[in-house]
């Protein structure tokens, strides 16, 4: 009998000391801060959507790829592989040409999208999230991405036209 309370003794030692790390564990992860936000940014029109992007420590004339990706909530990462440059480069060099051309390309398709659905949160929604049947269901972030920002605009165009005529 002895034998048993022995091992049974060793035996929770380990399981206690499991169970106090995944305590720990857990604390530790849920006290760090969120990565993603936790409200949604919203803009009333186009005009207050491009200041907020409006790059403050460059004297406003470069967009800011950070404010960019807490608008359509995506990690500096992932801003940098579509854009395709390398992910210190966004962080680092925010005003380069290549960052800020995908930027420019970027809210020239979204643009499109705010003046055929008139809202912005919309034109954001759908430039990250609805698939384009014409363009094999791709969305209009990838197809920026794959530098197809003509074709798309002329495409958002031709349903504005159909829309109104």
């Amino acid at each position: 009998m002895r034998e048993l309370l022995v091992f049974y003794g060793l035996l929770s030692l380990p399981v206690i000391a499991g169970m106090a790390f995944g305590m720990w564990l857990y604390l530790k992860i849920k006290s760090k801060p969120a990565t993603a936000r936790s409200t949604p940014v919203t803009h009333k029109n186009f005009d207050s959507f491009m200041d907020f992007l409006r790059e403050r420590e460059t004297c406003g004339v470069a967009l800011s790829p950070k404010r960019f990706c807490e608008a359509i909530n995506i990690d500096l990462q992932t801003l940098a592989a579509q854009a395709h440059v390398h992910r210190s480069t966004i962080k680092h060099a925010p005003a380069t040409e290549s960052v800020q051309r995908f930027l420019r390309q970027a809210l020239r398709v979204i643009r499109a999208g705010i003046d055929l659905s008139g809202d912005v949160d919309k034109a954001l929604f759908w430039y990250r999230n609805e698939p384009l049947q014409p363009f094999e269901y791709k969305t209009a972030e990838q197809l920026v991405s794959e530098g197809k920002t003509d074709d798309l605009v002329s495409y958002i165009a031709s349903l504005k036209a159909g829309a109104t005529g």
